[in-house]
């Protein structure tokens, strides 16, 4: 079991760089995989992007949503 503040700080240490989303999920949930070592790790990242809010399309409350499922999460159908 590990706490909620510890997973935003492994996010902020992901989202700080520059990088693809779906890229970011994997190795948020590469890292719980392999520190916590549990059966299944499920990371779902949902962001918005303001170049779709307020530039170009205006298009508020356009979101992209990416997953990266292991283990249990991944091997159950």
């Amino acid at each position: 079991m590990v706490g909620i503040s510890k997973l935003a700080r492994l996010v902020n240490v992901y989202a700080k760089r520059l990088q693809i989303q779906e890229k970011m999920a994997a190795q948020i949930a590469n890292t719980i995989n392999d520190v916590l070592k549990p059966q299944g790790v499920g990371a779902i990242v949902k962001t918005t992007y303001h170049c779709m809010t307020t530039r170009g399309v205006h298009k508020p409350g356009t979101d992209l949503i990416t997953s990266r499922m292991l283990g249990c999460f991944r091997d159950t159908h």
